[in-house]
């Protein structure tokens, strides 16, 4: 089976061309394929496919074979790989997820394909669609203790479910310990993704970021949204930042206009081959 292992900020998938390839069993693959040691390596798979309304359908497992709604790194390299493919020919599209349908942009350079951008869509507040298994309309601040610390978290979908911890100093925040207990914590009832971001100043924001189903990743896109909109909510950003995540940075712009969430970052092929099933 033919494969393309793609990056964006570090948060690395295998990509799977569902326009020539067939993959009945996508959730065991993700397992076998993510493997660092027996596999290819990676923190997912994500599959291409046609889609009967929009432009491309992408589907994306986490390392441990669990289904998640949207991924933002994997959406820029997804388009990178249709354009460079010759799939299309637009240098914006429409991409099917099970979190809706997102337009994707591809920002050229002289010629050069440079960066894309995703508009996010708005993100969602309200406790009940997020979801949460608490008696509130909107969690913001809200406390949560872990081991006997007290955290406190803003919870927002982009698509999927995130719970943001402002911190002091990102690089001393135990998310190794606390991230996995806060994914997995009561109050999320499908699991969360976490990060811990520390403001820097209003226009630069740094995050790491326990994902849900694959451990600490090097950047998380929706997590980077995520972040954004809760930085504004707290009034420590503008609407507009750079995200410094271990990968690399995320331009983020949560819009006044339209209320949209838009990434842009860069979108990277590593290498290909062919996996074989033993």
């Amino acid at each position: 089976m033919r494969f393309t292992k793609m990056q964006g900020c570090g948060n690395d998938y295998v990509y799977i061309d569902g326009f020539r390839e067939s993959v009945p069993d996508p959730s065991c693959l993700a397992v076998k394929m993510s493997d660092r040691h027996f596999g290819v390596g990676s923190d997912g798979l994500v599959m291409i496919l046609p889609s009967e309304f929009c432009d491309f359908k992408m589907r994306m497992f986490n390392a441990d074979g669990s289904e998640s709604e949207m991924c933002g790194n994997a959406s820029r390299c997804l388009a990178r790989y249709v354009y460079e493919e010759g799939l299309t020919r637009k240098k914006t599209f429409t991409l099917e997820t099970l979190a809706g349908v997102r337009e994707i942009s591809l920002n050229f350079e002289e010629n050069r394909l440079d960066s894309v951008t995703v508009d996010m869509g708005m993100p969602v507040l309200e406790s009940e669609r997020i979801p949460l298994n608490l008696p509130v309309e909107r969690a913001i601040g809200h406390p949560l203790t872990v081991l006997g610390v007290k955290y406190f978290f803003t919870a927002i979908s982009m698509g999927n479910p995130h719970a943001v911890v402002f911190v002091s100093d990102v690089e001393h925040c135990a998310l190794e310990i606390t991230g996995p207990l806060i994914e997995k914590h009561s109050f999320f009832p499908n699991r969360t993704n976490v990060e811990f971001v520390q403001v820097i100043d209003r226009e630069h924001l740094k995050m790491r970021v326990w994902e849900r189903g694959a451990g600490e990743t090097l950047a998380c896109g929706t997590g980077a949204c995520a972040a954004l909109v809760a930085a504004v909510l707290h009034g420590l950003s503008d609407r507009e930042a750079s995200l410094i995540l271990r990968g690399g940075d995320l331009k983020i712009h949560w819009s006044k206009e339209n209320h949209h969430v838009y990434m842009t970052g860069n979108a990277v092929r590593v290498f290909e081959g062919d996996f074989c099933f033993l």
